[in-house]
């Protein structure tokens, strides 16, 4: 409703509408409107300037120009029409495919679309004609093939954005299948463009049909076409010029409308989108040695996980060799400083890594079934009822197109497969569960007409839709005020206990991860640099980087005190360094550091650590 309240004021736009519409109804009910039969002829009238018996005058035979104007209409109109459907229809369904399915089925579509591009369109059209005895709608189904590669193009780029946005990441982590995803949350994002696409195909097919028609290859005479009845009047037009200017301005005031409507259609609906970066160079992951079995009796076991980004040679590791575990029930928090790769190897777990991302190496075990042996339709089954995910951006993972109790719903639906009213009653349900007052008012609501606090309690609310057994909740507390970051972690734990669920929390915080989790993996540069329960990590760190965030942390500054920090930064995956990642910022580093990878031992039961140095840093404590 706001695309059309926004069309509607756009006078220009909404005129060239109506003339439009006007037009192809006095062209679809011309048996009822037309004065005249299209080809009855009237000698004593011919060559007639418009006149009461002839509203807009009469050819050389005498025949009615209204009448062959709106008879006409329907030849042109209905070709131009086929060769639209072929366009639409080709354009739009390979254009998704190919910038959401990507791979070998991208790369065959845009070389196909390459070859239609350099083809000679008339020229195709005219030896089809002649193979196929003048047939129009052969001729336009050709044209619509030969012509989509302009919105095959558009299509594509916009799937690419869209694919990349946090929203449809989102509906993919709540286990919406493939073409629910394409149809609820792509399809809506390429509607502006593909308007504009179809509205300049249709003026190209129309004046192509005419262009046909002049040169009489459409319909035989005395049948009419708009383009047959310029070819009449050119033949007298030093003599009757006005023959020329009923179907001419027709033919003109058509193409430029479908213009305008075209605009005016994309400014309404337009939305912005951007496509993910890609990353280069490539670097080996090296298995480390001291990787325990795979843990049964855990809800979630991770051994040697290794992530990147790129293709053949062009790969970039990002995550190298990560293990931990999550039993039931627990909550695991990954901590880190940004860059350090925690948010992707949270994604990692249900297939989300975006474009160019894929699982280098090890294996991901959830409730006893390897999800590397998962086909890409039960992976998707498994998101949202086996594992839940909470983006890191509240607001970006709604889609802005539709109100929160329509997605809400279609989750609820995807998962339950229960009635609209079932489902209705849930989502009043799960928004009351996550603390959110009137849900039945804040259900008839869009995205932006809420805070962000709000807009997080609809993202753990979709991502409990599913009855998940473990929640992955990437930095939930971002951009949120002291006070909603509190209120959305209590409900974070209180859920947590109420269903009995397990936890990984992705945070840079070390105050949240102390209020929420039991035990914590701290990630540095793409690895795992230390494992441990939160309260020896807080008491008794094994790892230098651990001890140096540790001191960093807001939380124990002293007022009037410098905060200590840690000198540096992360370093990108491109410029790893051969031994430890944290040596150059580390006060303990010793050639022996920066020599060769550093494994991640088991120093004591249930605690790991990627450091030669655990000795000293004992010591120094």
């Amino acid at each position: 409703m706001n695309s059309v309240r926004a069309f509607l004021r756009k006078p220009l736009a909404v005129a060239a509408l109506v003339f439009l519409v006007v037009v192809v109804l006095a062209c679809l009910f011309a048996d009822v409107l037309a004065p005249y039969d299209p080809i009855a002829q009237d000698l004593a009238a011919a060559n007639s300037l418009p006149t009461p018996a002839h509203l807009l005058g009469a050819d050389t035979l005498g025949r009615d120009i209204l009448s062959r104007l709106l008879f006409g209409g329907q030849v042109t109109l209905s070709g131009s029409l086929v060769a639209v459907l072929v366009f639409l229809v080709f354009g739009l369904t390979l254009g998704m495919l190919a910038g959401y399915v990507r791979g070998v089925l991208d790369v065959v579509l845009t070389k196909i679309v390459e070859v239609l591009y350099a083809v000679p369109v008339i020229i195709i059209l005219l030896v089809v004609l002649s193979v196929f005895s003048q047939n129009l709608v052969v001729a336009m189904v050709t044209l619509g093939v030969l012509g989509f590669g302009g919105l095959f193009r558009v299509v594509r780029a916009t799937t690419l954005a869209a694919s990349g946005e946090l929203y449809v990441k989102a509906a993919r982590a709540s286990g919406l299948s493939h073409g629910k995803v394409l149809w609820r949350h792509i399809l809506p994002n390429v509607w502006g463009p593909v308007i504009v696409q179809v509205s300049l195909f249709a003026a190209s097919a129309v004046l192509v049909e005419s262009g046909l028609a002049f040169l009489g290859f459409s319909v035989k005479a005395p049948d009419p076409s708009w383009g047959s009845m310029i070819s009449d009047a050119s033949q007298a037009l030093t003599r009757y010029p006005w023959l020329l200017v009923p179907p001419g301005a027709t033919i003109a005031l058509v193409v430029l409308c479908l213009g305008l409507v075209g605009d005016g259609v994309r400014d309404s609906m337009s939305r912005d989108g951007r496509a993910p970066a890609r990353n280069t160079g490539a670097r080996a992951a090296l298995p480390d040695r001291d990787v325990p079995e795979t843990n049964d009796s855990a809800l979630l076991s991770v051994r040697d996980l290794s992530v990147g980004f790129g293709r053949g040679s062009d790969t970039t590791i990002v995550v190298r060799n990560v293990n931990f575990d999550v039993m039931r029930g627990e909550a695991l928090g990954i901590v880190g400083e940004s860059g350090s790769g925690k948010t992707v190897t949270a994604r990692a777990l249900i297939g989300l890594l975006g474009s160019g991302g894929r699982v280098l190496g090890g294996s991901i075990t959830f409730d006893g079934v390897s999800l590397g042996t998962l086909g890409r339709s039960a992976l998707a089954r498994l998101r949202g009822s086996g594992i839940g995910l909470i983006p890191q951006e509240p607001m970006n993972t709604l889609d802005p197109v539709f109100t929160i109790g329509s997605q809400l719903r279609e989750v609820i639906r995807r998962h339950d497969r229960s009635s609209r009213r079932a489902s209705e009653e849930r989502a009043v349900e799960l928004l009351e569960l996550v603390g959110i007052h009137d849900p039945a008012a804040v259900l008839r609501k869009y995205p932006h007409e809420l805070s962000g606090g709000m807009a997080q309690r609809i993202g753990i609310a979709l991502a409990l839709a599913g009855r998940p057994k473990l929640l992955i909740a990437d930095e939930p507390t971002t951009a949120l005020d002291v006070t909603v970051q509190q209120q959305i972690l209590d409900l974070l734990v209180e859920l947590r206990h109420r269903f009995g669920m397990a936890l990984v929390l992705v945070t840079h915080d070390w105050g949240v991860l102390a209020d929420v989790c039991d035990r914590a993996a701290v990630m540095y540069a793409g690895e795992v640099v230390e494992e441990a329960a939160v309260v020896e990590l807080y008491e008794r760190p094994l790892h230098p980087y651990t001890r140096a965030l540790i001191a960093a942390n807001p939380h124990g500054a002293v007022p009037g005190e410098p905060l200590p920090s840690i000198p540096g930064q992360v370093p990108p995956p491109t410029a790893w360094p051969k031994g430890c990642h944290f040596a150059s910022r580390c006060a303990l580093a010793t050639d022996a550091c920066r020599e060769a990878p550093i494994p991640f031992v088991l120093p004591e039961p249930d605690r790991g650590s990627r450091c030669i140095r655990i000795d000293a840093l004992v010591g120094e404590a």
